[in-house]
């Protein structure tokens, strides 16, 4: 066998065990039980910023309809934060996405994002944001690819600066705006 031809295999099947891995997760909405390890997943995450764990019990309760997890063997994977801005009730706010170590690299943050855009709660949305530091590459791909799958644009901009309104503790945020969907 070439080498490349063995490169394609490897490739083939590290893709085919990806899938099935994505297909053997239960997406769901948060509970107030799952709080305690959103906490956890959260903290194992860098460079996400933690939140207490009211915080996230918050996100889980008054906010599970915008929310997602992602469980494995009920063991939460995934978990993508977020709400419908009071003032922008036609937009996404996407506060924290979270991927477990032994799920990243695999598109699970990308199935979360579709799962959860598909809900009918969400159906009249017609665009996503999120703010994203320069650094975060992740983010910066993910964002991408969704707004590439989706073929909608992507608009990025300076929204909570350094300097402005984290006296310089935290790099900016720039917000991210996808859409609008079509």
């Amino acid at each position: 066998m070439t080498e490349s031809r063995k490169v394609e295999a490897e490739q083939s099947q590290k893709n085919e065990s990806t899938t099935q891995e994505i297909n053997e997760l239960i997406f769901s909405e948060p509970t107030g039980q799952d709080g305690p390890a959103v906490t956890q997943l959260i903290q194992d995450s860098p460079p996400l910023d933690t939140n207490s764990a009211y915080c996230n019990l918050l996100q889980c309760t008054h906010f599970a309809k915008t929310c997602i997890v992602a469980k494995r063997d009920s063991t939460i994977v995934g978990w993508i934060s977020a709400y419908i801005p009071p003032d922008e009730p036609n937009q996404i706010f996407i506060w924290q996405v979270a991927v477990h170590d032994s799920m990243r690299g695999k598109g699970l943050a990308k199935q979360m994002l579709n799962q959860l855009l598909a809900r009918p709660n969400i159906s009249h949305v017609q665009s996503l944001c999120t703010t994203i530091t320069k650094d975060n590459i992740a983010s910066w791909s993910l964002f991408k690819s969704i707004a590439k799958s989706l073929d909608i644009a992507l608009n990025a901009e300076p929204h909570f600066e350094k300097e402005a309104h984290f006296n310089g503790a935290h790099d900016t945020e720039w917000m991210v705006t996808l859409g609008p969907f079509k």
